[in-house]
């Protein structure tokens, strides 16, 4: 097995728990689903909100749907003026054969188009 870093965003509707919830549990299983991969195979995975984000640590979210056992980092984006609005991005770190696939979602698409699913 090798040490991979794969990477995925998803844009949400507001900054409240319930959509940061969603967020993450929509975009942490599709990870590993598009990448063949289970919850057991993750090292550990950094989370960011941009700025417009603070009403609830994704990590938490993260943790309600078997992360519970890896460790979890958040921090908040770099507030870059014109980026995308309330985007909450992941890079997992795990252990896989073969390539990455990243996955980016909902309004996230935008920031990468060579990767979006």
């Amino acid at each position: 097995m090798n040490l991979r870093a794969i990477r995925g965003a998803i844009q949400v509707g507001a900054n409240t728990p319930e959509e940061i919830a969603s967020g993450v549990k929509e975009l942490l299983p599709a990870i590993l689903e598009a990448n063949s991969i289970s919850s057991e195979d993750v090292i550990s995975v950094l989370l960011t909100c941009t700025p417009d984000l603070n009403a609830a640590f994704p990590a938490a979210f993260a943790r309600e749907i078997g992360f519970g056992a890896i460790p979890l980092l958040c921090a908040v984006e770099m507030d870059v003026p014109g980026s995308l609005p309330l985007v909450i991005r992941v890079m997992l770190h795990v252990q896989m054969d073969g390539k990455a696939s990243h996955v980016y979602l909902r309004g996230a698409t935008v920031l990468r188009k060579d990767l979006a699913q």
